[in-house]
């Protein structure tokens, strides 16, 4: 006769008084967009192979995409980026990740300091540093309800959405899966407002006012918003609730996009046509602004403040200055942590 032998059963698992996942810290997921991991065409190929891959960013048939992706994208795209990034790296890393660390790490400090018993981890959606394994570590932690934060304000299908598939597809893997929140956008939140008002006025204290303000958002299919796409709305939001707090001053804020890719039509006006057309009517300065990220990357400081700046310049603009994402501003942290805490409101202490 064959004997089976099995490990001892776990005590604990079979103890109905041992203490569950409840009474455990609670567990705060920061997730960003994602960055290659240097500024070299291999690492930015890498990237933009895993981000351009997900059917949520692109939304064409995916034997096709993949075809386009793989001949022509992957092909001369990494190349041409990569020196990009170089241009805005930092001695620690892609600003994306440096900021979205340093934000990961003063919530941390912000929500313990309330005495919250609190673990908050960073993870990127693409790259890394990944998704699953920031969850494993908050599991690890003994975080058996965690809440998920992506860090876009406005929502979108391409963004907020995606991070919610790819957090929901690791917790269907788990056997053990912890109690999860979702946080799904904040543009209309006092604190992510009052700090980009107060980086508003502070700019402008320190360089005076320019002749025009403007909110550049990063673009979207138009396609996506008739399918029914919130984010153009979220964003008209945020512009007008901004207005609203710069009283009289709001009159000089205007709204464009950037950052298109691909040859179907994107939410409009497009942010570099916009400031070309401005200086060439004679608009001398402007100052600019982009909501949509709350950590300053390639999309900010490259193709803004570079080459905007650049193409502003060379079609009659005088003065272009740059307003930076919030970043981990002081007031932005507080703010943050803020809202955090009261979207983990009700799991209490354990």
């Amino acid at each position: 006769m064959t004997r089976f032998l099995s490990a001892a059963p776990d005590p604990d698992a079979l103890n109905p008084d041992a203490p569950g996942p409840d009474r455990g810290p609670l567990g705060v997921l920061l997730v960003n967009l994602g960055t290659p991991d240097a500024a070299t065409p291999a690492a930015v190929r890498r990237y933009l192979k895993e981000f351009l891959s997900d059917p949520r960013v692109v939304e064409l048939p995916g034997w096709l995409w993949q075809i386009i992706l793989r001949l022509f994208v992957l092909t001369r795209r990494p190349a041409a980026i990569a020196p990009k990034y170089a241009q805005v790296w930092l001695d620690r890393g892609s600003p994306l990740l440096v900021y979205s660390q340093d934000l990961a790490r003063g919530v941390q400090q912000a929500l313990s300091g309330r005495g919250l018993d609190v673990r908050v981890e960073l993870a990127m959606r693409y790259g890394q540093p990944a998704l699953d394994a920031a969850i494993d570590r908050l599991q690890a932690a003994g975080c058996g309800r965690i809440l998920v934060a992506p860090l876009y304000p406005q929502y979108a299908a391409s963004t907020t959405a995606t991070a919610v598939d790819a957090v929901s597809a690791h917790l269907a893997r788990l056997r053990h899966q912890p109690t999860v929140r979702f946080l799904d956008r904040f543009h209309r939140d006092p604190a992510y407002l009052d700090t980009l008002t107060g980086s508003i006025r502070a700019h402008w204290a320190q360089a005076g006012q320019a002749d025009r303000l403007l909110l550049s958002f990063h673009g979207l299919p138009q396609a996506s918003v008739r399918q029914g796409d919130p984010y153009f709305r979220d964003c008209m939001q945020t512009a007008a609730a901004l207005r609203e707090r710069l009283g009289s001053d709001g009159a000089r804020l205007h709204v464009s996009f950037q950052s298109r890719f691909g040859a179907a039509p994107w939410l409009q006006p497009y942010t570099q046509p916009t400031l070309e057309a401005w200086g060439r009517e004679g608009v001398g300065s402007v100052d600019v602004l982009c909501p949509g990220f709350v950590a300053d990357c390639l999309e900010t400081l490259e193709e803004i403040n570079l080459g905007c700046r650049e193409a502003f310049l060379a079609a009659g603009g005088r003065d272009f200055r740059y307003i930076p994402c919030l970043n981990a501003q002081p007031d932005w942290v507080r703010g943050f942590a803020d809202l955090l805490a009261r979207n983990l409101a009700g799991w209490g202490p354990g």
